[in-house]
């Protein structure tokens, strides 16, 4: 019962730190003008390096190498830091900074969705009463969200909701794509290493010791560190550790602090508008996300890649 409990801390503050990143990245981007790809680039690279350190210090850590020396796993793990880590983390963060963490939280969370939607148009599930409920659940709290009940304006940037739209897709292919490298070869190490490429991949463009710092105070600095220690590492370390003491589907339930995190922090701190309509479309998308988490193991094909973040 103790592990239990331990699980549940662990996930709930992997969770939120999470959605509180997502708001501090916002205030970041909108009021100290720190540049998107920058802060990507050394959030992935400073958390990729910590991650990989505990993966050495772990009981896996023949493993941490020993992942390069597999030419197949070698590849796989290449592609996903690019189009899995980089590509969720650049979205997620290129959605925030053109309108708000609250409603690029949410439109990320679109990714069982589009789960579904693969798995259907590729032939590999029948389409169930349970997949129909969860793509339409997904389009009315999507509608609410962005309209907030007028469809005459967006409640964000039409820029933001492509981004965010994208983060989405990006999220379905990370879960997806993730799960025979972490099977094979352990979360810290692959999760460690993802970051550390797609860190690597954006620094190219963006070499992380060309920044501009005029805007920067001692509060700029405090929240960066929050960003990257706590936002990432720290979020990804208990919410993988949590998977020791808990099952998928409760860490998966448990993981929707992350979006409600985000639209209270936002709401409350940034003081950013929420109305009622997009509170009700909020709502039916952690609706959508808890229906599919409490789903019994063999109610459809689809049920194991739902929506495990993978880390």
């Amino acid at each position: 019962m103790k592990g239990r409990w331990i699980g549940f801390v662990l996930v709930l503050l992997g969770a939120s730190f999470w959605g509180v990143g997502g708001t501090v990245s916002q205030r970041l981007f909108q009021e100290d003008g720190v540049n998107v790809e920058w802060l990507v680039s050394v959030r992935l690279l400073i958390s990729g390096i910590m991650m990989i350190l505990l993966a050495i210090l772990s009981k896996n850590r023949n493993k941490v190498f020993g992942i390069w020396t597999d030419k197949g796993a070698a590849v796989n793990l290449v592609i996903f830091g690019i189009f899995g880590m980089l590509a969720v983390q650049y979205t997620y963060m290129a959605s925030i900074n053109l309108g708000n963490a609250a409603v690029s939280t949410l439109l990320q969370y679109q990714a069982p969705a589009f789960i579904i939607i693969y798995f259907i148009l590729s032939k590999k599930s029948n389409v169930t009463k349970k997949d129909v409920l969860t793509v339409l659940l997904a389009l009315l709290g999507t509608f609410f969200l962005l309209t907030n009940g007028s469809i005459n304006n967006l409640s964000v940037p039409s820029a933001s909701v492509v981004w965010g739209v994208l983060s989405g897709i990006a999220l379905a292919f990370y879960t997806l794509y993730a799960g025979p490298l972490l099977k094979k070869w352990g979360s810290l190490n692959v999760i460690g290493w993802a970051m550390i490429i797609g860190g690597t991949g954006l620094a190219i463009f963006n070499p992380p010791w060309k920044v501009t710092i005029t805007n920067w105070n001692m509060g700029t600095l405090f929240f960066l560190i929050f960003v990257i220690l706590f936002g990432t590492m720290f979020a990804f370390w208990f919410y993988l550790e949590s998977l020791k003491y808990l099952k998928p589907q409760e860490t998966s339930l448990l993981g929707s602090m992350e979006p409600l995190t985000a639209v209270l922090t936002s709401v409350l701190w940034l003081k950013i508008p929420f109305g009622a309509y997009q509170m009700a479309g909020g709502l039916i998308i952690l609706l959508m996300v808890i229906y599919l988490s409490l789903a019994k193991e063999n109610d459809s094909a689809v049920k194991k890649e739902m929506i495990e973040k993978a880390g």
